[in-house]
């Protein structure tokens, strides 16, 4: 029996107005004035230019001395954000200014393209985390490193030490080009259709820190990948590259655009064309200035490039990217085929040199630089010098000798590891949550670990049952940066009202997901009305409903699948 696929939810109406009555701010139709302060303040002064500032007078005068309009908004550009001040519960998010939500710490973001590390800034990493920010690290699932409790008088001394090992936070938040994911096994899995190493390092080292990049509308995500299991969730990135076969033209990428998530989820579609791998900078390049010049400044809920995309179409953003921004045409190419394994690359699996790489799941991202410093120390014992991070919070060491992989599983346990984690673990991701974050209601991490040590508990015995990770994605706010909407269950962090009482909570959506080997195509999860989560009740919920998939499934019916098809009473 074949199990039908749910029509695949791409996102909601995202056109901006059919018959505008204002401007938009787009700089090709609108000329440059800026439409509000956010615009007013990018046009006064790059946000690269605040790093001068950091090191001459800020680091040396501490945080009272600090510019408003840089601390609320260039310092994103070199990859710093205040963090939450302690005490402050969800309830209050939305009643306080930011000045008064913030610490006089911050978020340092290190930005890691491509995932690719070596155990040397690895090492590096774990020492400032040590030194500098109370040993804190989260993996994010940007394939970057967040260090938190971060002075600003120490921020020169972070960034000379990260760029003596050629790392840095240049352009790591704000406005800008951000990290550029990439496939964490690029270059050595033994079934990667291309390395998309030259690509990734091209991009970077022409367009980030590119002054004429450095005021886009918003933030601007970039994927790349030539691995078959399309590792890099692509659907939701700005701009993305997925390797593909042409048939005549050899080995190259299909291009997608205009995917993000937020409070306004909206897939990203195909341009239809094929991308020689020397042209993807290029391309890439077009397809960012058609992001700077035409997109929506006037509102900022609005200055995303699916917004764009959504009024234009993909024919009409092709014409402009061909016609305008590019020297000649792109040859219509394939779509790239169903993704053939997991993307998450956890456990051990062989490269092209016959040695192995081996990926371990921490507990929802979360870590510390004294882990960080272990795991450099421990992947040289076992002869590796290379470690991967991912977009699913995960780590991977590369290089491993057979003969090491076992006594290297061993001692990732021992550091908070997991190459062989159960389903549970191995399927949740979470945000940073209200611990650090301004903008969150809810807890995540702690509750999130909370709920996979119960579920391992309660269903544990039925693992083989369950037979396949069922993904766990939980959220402090609605901005979706653990991507609720994308996972099998996904919750929004918010207050519901509990038997009356207002607590903090989560929304739930259920039955999203990407592309994948149990999925032909990516949508996104519904939601049912009414129905909430109590902070502490993650574990309650995903038990209950969990228990009523397998009892109500039919054959290898996914649990996307089932989510989308169950009444509403089996989903409670």
């Amino acid at each position: 029996m074949t199990i039908e696929q749910p029509t695949p939810i791409r996102g909601a109406r995202t056109r901006t107005t059919r018959t505008p009555t204002k401007p938009h701010g787009q700089w090709a139709v609108d000329g440059r004035e800026p439409l509000n302060a956010n615009e007013e303040f990018k046009l006064a002064d790059d946000g690269l230019n605040v790093r001068e500032r950091i090191e001459t007078i800020y680091a040396k005068g501490g945080f009272a001395s600090i510019d408003p309009t840089d601390l609320h908004g260039r310092f994103r550009w070199w990859g710093l954000y205040t963090q939450r001040k302690p005490g402050i519960d969800g309830g209050r998010t939305a009643q306080l200014e930011p000045h008064e939500l913030e610490d006089e710490y911050f978020m340092l973001r290190v930005r890691i393209d491509g995932g690719q590390l070596t155990t040397q800034q690895l090492r590096v990493i774990g020492e400032i985390s040590t030194e500098f920010a109370r040993d804190s690290a989260d993996l994010t699932d940007r394939q970057n490193v967040q260090l938190h409790w971060v002075q600003v008088e120490d921020v020169p001394e972070i960034w000379r030490r990260l760029e003596e090992v050629g790392l840095s936070t240049t352009e790591a938040c704000g406005d800008v080009p951000r990290v550029i994911l990439g496939s964490p096994v690029a270059g050595i899995a033994a079934d990667e259709i291309i390395d998309p190493t030259p690509q990734i390092q091209e991009i970077a080292d022409r367009f980030i820190g590119d002054a004429t990049l450095a005021n886009l509308p918003r933030k601007f995500k970039t994927a790349i990948t030539g691995h078959p299991s399309q590792d890099v969730v692509h659907e939701i990135n700005d701009c993305a590259f997925v390797a593909v076969e042409h048939p005549e033209l050899g080995i190259g990428y299909d291009l997608w655009v205009g995917g993000a998530l937020s409070v306004v989820p909206r897939l990203g579609e195909r341009l239809g064309v094929f991308v020689a791998p020397d042209q993807v900078a290029e391309v890439w390049h077009g397809v960012t200035r058609i992001f700077r010049d035409y997109g929506y400044r006037r509102l900022r809920n609005k200055a995303r490039l699916k917004f764009l995309l959504a009024d234009w179409g993909v024919e009409r953003f092709r014409e402009v990217l061909e016609t305008e921004y590019l020297d000649s045409p792109l040859p219509d190419g394939p779509a790239a085929p169903k993704p053939t394994s997991l993307g998450d690359h956890v456990g051990v699996h062989a490269q092209k040199d016959g040695r192995f790489f081996v990926g371990a799941a921490p507990l929802v991202g979360r870590v510390s630089g004294s882990t960080l410093t272990a795991l450099a120390d421990l992947a040289e014992v076992h002869g590796s010098q290379r470690v991967r991070t991912t977009p699913h919070q995960k780590l991977i060491v590369l290089d491993v000798p057979e003969p090491e992989v076992e006594n290297l599983i061993a001692g990732l346990d021992a550091i908070g590891l997991s190459a062989r984690p159960s389903l549970f673990r191995r399927g949740t991701i979470a945000c940073t949550g209200i611990e650090y974050c301004k903008l969150a209601i809810v807890e995540t991490k702690a509750n999130a670990a909370e709920a996979i040590t119960q579920l391992e508990q309660r269903l544990g015995e039925l693992e083989p049952e369950i037979g396949r990770p069922i993904t766990l994605h939980v959220n402090g706010c609605p901005n979706s940066c653990a991507r609720i909407q994308i996972a099998d269950i996904g919750l929004k962090g918010q207050l519901v009202s509990i038997d009356g009482e207002q607590v903090p909570g989560y929304q739930v959506h259920l039955g999203g997901g990407l592309a994948s080997v149990d999925r032909e195509e990516a949508g996104l999860g519904r939601t049912v009305r009414g129905l909430k989560v109590a902070a502490d009740g993650i574990a309650d919920y995903a038990e209950r409903v969990i228990r009523r998939y397998l009892a109500d499934r039919e054959l290898d019916e996914t649990f996307a699948v089932w989510a989308h098809r169950a009444d509403e009473e089996a989903l409670q």
